[in-house]
């Protein structure tokens, strides 16, 4: 225990270094920028709101953008009871997983709060969120996909709901793809043969995010597994091949080198800008599209699969938790208010995501929307990434790998080797 609170002690000092330095902004699970400061005022102090028990929640949804509409539902939620009052928080995603991190040492933790899926199963392993699972086996609603449930849960324990989940997809051009005659791709060798006839003067085929972060590894999951790779055995054939494949299109001018530098963002910009013909993104690229770019003619299709594999899909999105020291009766109330069959769907398409609920039929809910139909198809299969207390190190083994292969560092042999031993150490560590 004792060495378990020296760790915190650490990584809380090394952030609070950091937090006192500031940032230039973060990014949200999908991987949109997201900037800004906002007070981490609040705590677990009980409190009245005209008579209400006040509890605090922590988000990260930009209060111009998606932020607004978590207002809505928190407003109508308080509206809706005479008992509890959510004050509702804002802090950009980067500055609130380093609050997580420091209030779990000093003890100055909201009552409950967003998280990013991948990261929520390092978060529980420190101790920053209750152990929900015998409320959530007593919750008559608790219907939540397999992918979306994993990524909540640690050592087979829960520690939070589902609250919103997105994927990738292949957005392309049709005006550039008619004009060329390319059929929109659905394999690895239709793709490299589109981007063959797309790729032109200043145009690349394809953009993509290749990032040293998080950003980089979300992007390159869908390729490794319809490969038949996995996180746990990157140096293996179907592993390798995936990387192989995306330096080829690299290689051969159809993916710009500069993607090792680019976040989902910037890939938007350069689809936007007609700089790519094609690019991999997500549904929270639709506003930027239609700020950037009102009136391109594009559509969205599965991210094209491995030519003897599957369509891959990577879950994206939040989860929500109530944290340790909090009124956990009234957080509750809350969280269940927000994620139930009623809400949830109506709260995830306003915000841009899709409900994680197994009860939902997103399918449906999006049958005349051709753009959102594709992710809401794809999003029964996605797979969370991980789960694992060690993810970020993970991610990082896996991003550092494909940019040392893009940049020319290293071959694909070394590269996804020494990926694999960090791996193993990583997975030893936790034995």
């Amino acid at each position: 225990m004792k060495r378990k609170i020296a760790i915190l002690l650490t990584v809380a000092m090394g952030i609070a270094s950091l937090a006192a330095c500031g940032g230039d902004g973060d990014k949200t699970s999908g991987g949109e920028s997201d900037k800004g400061q906002a007070s981490t005022s609040g705590g677990n102090e009980e409190a009245t709101r005209d008579g209400k028990k006040e509890i605090t929640f922590w988000h990260y949804m930009s209060e111009d953008k998606e932020g607004k509409y978590v207002m809505e539902a928190v407003d109508e939620f308080n509206n809706s009871q005479d008992e509890i009052y959510v004050n509702a928080q804002y802090l950009p995603r980067e500055e609130l997983m380093k609050q997580y991190s420091i209030g779990v040492v000093s003890g100055e933790l909201p009552d409950c709060g967003m998280v990013d899926n991948p990261d929520h199963n390092s978060y529980a392993s420190m101790g920053v969120f209750e152990d929900i699972t015998d409320l959530y086996d007593s919750w008559d609603e608790a219907d939540f996909l397999e992918g979306s449930l994993n990524s909540c849960k640690y050592e087979d324990k829960l520690y939070g709901i589902p609250w919103g989940n997105n994927c990738l997809g292949l957005f392309y051009d049709k005006d550039m793809l008619e004009a060329a005659g390319v059929e929109v791709p659905t394999t690895w060798s239709e793709l490299e043969a589109a981007c063959e006839q797309l790729s032109k003067d200043d145009v690349k085929g394809l953009a993509i995010s290749a990032i040293g972060n998080e950003e980089g590894t979300f992007q390159f999951m869908p390729w490794l597994l319809s490969a038949g790779g996995d996180i746990n055995n990157l140096s293996s054939d179907s592993s390798k091949e995936a990387v192989t494949y995306l330096k080829n299109l690299m290689d051969k001018g159809y993916i710009g080198k500069e993607c090792v530098n680019w976040t989902q963002a910037d890939a938007e910009k350069q689809f936007a800008s007609g700089q790519a013909a094609m690019m991999i993104n997500g549904p929270w690229q639709f506003s930027g599209l239609k700020d950037d770019a009102p009136d391109k003619n594009y559509g969205v299709a599965k991210v094209p699969k491995a030519d003897d594999g599957d369509y891959a899909s990577v879950l994206g999105g939040e989860n929500v938790a109530i944290c340790k020291g909090a009124d956990v009766e009234s957080s509750w109330t809350f969280l269940t208010y927000m994620t139930n069959k009623e809400n949830s769907p109506k709260i995830c398409k306003e915000i841009g995501r899709f409900s994680p609920r197994a009860d939902v039929d997103v399918q449906e809910m999006f049958k005349d929307d051709p753009l959102n139909s594709v992710f809401a198809d794809l999003m029964p299969q996605a797979q969370s990434r991980g789960p694992s207390p060690k993810w970020p190190e993970i991610s990082a083994a896996i991003y550092t790998a494909e940019q040392e292969v893009f940049t020319g560092q290293k071959d694909v042999d070394t590269a996804m080797a020494d990926a694999q031993a960090k791996v193993d150490g990583i997975n030893e560590s936790l034995k």
